[in-house]
């Protein structure tokens, strides 16, 4: 049976932390994952396994190749053959608590690769800040890996494995689309999003970039609109590319390895942190750069 914890901003439920998904097929490659994710007025800004991608899981962290291992679910980009239906998925699993507040998480988990072998353990914790100056929160989601088998571990992604502009692969979250009323997931519905950045608006100059913040906006059904300001939290993260998509489908990630591997050394770990600031309404260039400030400063509280 699938278990979750909500978490909220003072008395109102805006997350939900889904920790063991139990009931998740083997090919999205299952892993904890937030959702529905909602704005203080109750507007949902996660998808969960929409028609166009069925692994796509909220708010995850995810890597389409571990050292051989899909660990982000659906087809694996080979370079000679492109993408393939591989029986090489991962599995994250809750290991143990180290904090459960109403606000806030901190777990363990293991990675195991296809053959059930230990990869990496990650130490996970997520967080909901709020912003009451402001009318709404921010998801501080931080997670560091570590290697824990005797060889160096390689992080790719399709990108670099031959596949122009998919170099995704860490943080990531999948944003709703309008319901069309077909199928099976949220997704087969018509995209309404654009993003922008401190100085640059639209996947063209956003996609593959870095930047000191990346905003989506969006609205649902009904026109209900809704912001999410991504953040990096520190200079590692700062220097990740970031991945967008608005057209067919809504989506932002802060990538590991876009154009090249990341190793990491055995015993060694990686650790990223983003602040997300989710958001009624549709914000402007002004407001979503002193707003990333604001989620910064809280942050180091």
């Amino acid at each position: 049976m699938t278990a979750s914890v909500r978490l909220a901003s003072g008395d109102t439920d805006v997350a939900e932390y889904v920790w063991d998904p139990a009931e998740l097929p083997r090919t999205v490659s299952p892993r904890p994952f937030l959702h529905p994710v909602r704005t203080l007025s109750g507007v949902r800004v996660t998808d969960v396994m929409p028609g166009d991608h069925l692994h796509h899981l909220g708010v995850s962290i995810a890597v389409p190749d571990l050292a051989g291992h899909n660990f982000w679910g659906g087809r694996t980009f080979v370079r000679t053959a492109g993408p393939r239906p591989l029986d090489n998925h991962g599995v994250q699993r809750h290991d143990r608590w180290d904090a459960r507040t109403a606000d806030a998480v901190e777990a363990r988990l293991v990675w195991h690769g296809a053959d059930g072998g230990s990869l990496v353990r990650e130490r996970r914790r997520i967080a909901v800040l709020p912003l009451p100056a402001w009318g709404c929160w921010a998801l501080d989601v931080a997670f560091t890996l570590e290697n824990v088998t005797a060889e160096p571990l390689s992080f790719a992604s399709p990108a670099v494995n031959g596949r122009p502009g998919a170099g995704y692969g860490g943080f990531f979250w999948r944003a709703p689309s309008i319901n069309t009323g077909t199928g099976t997931g949220t997704g087969t519905g018509t995209t309404v999003a654009s993003a922008f950045g401190p100085d640059r608006r639209g996947v063209r100059w956003l996609h593959g970039r870095t930047a000191d913040w990346l905003a989506l906006c969006g609205h649902g059904a009904g026109r209900t609109r809704w912001s999410l300001l991504f953040v990096p939290a520190d200079e590692r993260t700062r220097a990740d590319p970031w991945f967008v998509r608005t057209g067919d489908y809504a989506g932002v990630g802060s990538c590991l390895a876009w154009e090249r591997p990341l190793v990491v050394p055995a015993g060694e770990t990686l650790s990223r942190r983003i602040i997300t600031v989710v958001a009624d309404g549709t914000l402007g260039v002004a407001e979503a750069a002193e707003l990333s400030t604001a989620a910064l400063q809280i942050s180091a509280r």
